[in-house]
């Protein structure tokens, strides 16, 4: 197969797990967690590194903001032979239970956003596979780490997140907002791959707190701590799979 348009890689070039945060600095923190790494290409929003982990080789690949960029992420990895996806990134409460800094692991994502509904009907589940959230939870269980699991939301319009949206959002029980999962969700169902996420709060909508900053060394000192406790239990999980 010919080397793909955007992510620059071809079959060979990857491993079968590959980690998806959307920030592509974040791709060089989880690579300094890991063993072995080397940068295999980077065009646009994508970064890709391959690496190890406890001796288990995986691949580090950038999405970018929002469900289309992940969208090309997940069929181009697809195309090149990666079988399972994990997002890794941060999202915004939509509980107060769920303080800054707090982990998400998600059971599903509602699809308040347009990627997905290009491919199949809004009715169509957007969920994890069972192995994979279950390794999450499993890895946050054996290191002692406290968890929210549970339903959250995937929103396109960052800057239209109104006080009706949040409030039916906050009473239908979604746990949190982010941008990506639901695409990465419904296209890895759809093309045979097996999918997950965990992400840690950076702000929380219902108590109007601040969500979204531009780098980890801008979010909240507990955010910015517990993103790197989210990675690690990432590379747990996946050392397991």
């Amino acid at each position: 197969m010919a080397k793909q348009p955007h992510l620059l890689v071809e079959e060979g070039d990857v491993h079968d797990v590959a980690l998806i945060p959307g920030n592509p600095d974040r791709v060089d923190r989880i690579a300094d967690q890991c063993e072995n790494a080397e940068l295999v290409s980077e065009n646009r929003e994508y970064r890709i590194v391959n690496a190890e982990y406890d001796g288990r080789p995986l691949t580090i690949c950038s999405t970018g903001i929002g469900c289309p960029s992940a969208a090309i992420a997940i069929e181009e990895l697809a195309n090149v032979g990666v079988e399972t996806v994990i997002r890794v990134g941060t999202c915004g409460g939509l509980q107060t239970d769920v303080e800054v800094g707090d982990m998400v692991v998600a059971t599903g994502a509602a699809k308040e956003e347009g990627t997905s509904k290009r491919y199949e009907s809004a009715t169509y589940p957007a969920v994890p596979d069972y192995d994979t959230l279950t390794a999450l939870v499993d890895a946050a269980e054996a290191s002692g780490e406290e968890v929210h699991v549970g339903p959250i939301v995937s929103d396109d319009a960052f800057y239209n997140e109104s006080d009706e949206y949040v409030e039916d959002w906050e009473a239908a029980g979604l746990l949190a907002i982010e941008m990506e999962a639901a695409a990465v969700f419904s296209l890895a169902r759809r093309r045979g791959m097996d999918a997950g996420a965990i992400c840690t709060a950076d702000g929380n909508l219902v108590a109007g707190t601040q969500k979204g900053a531009d780098s980890d060394e801008e979010l909240p000192e507990k955010a910015r701590n517990n993103v790197g406790r989210a990675i690690a239990l990432t590379l747990e999980a996946v050392a397991s799979l």
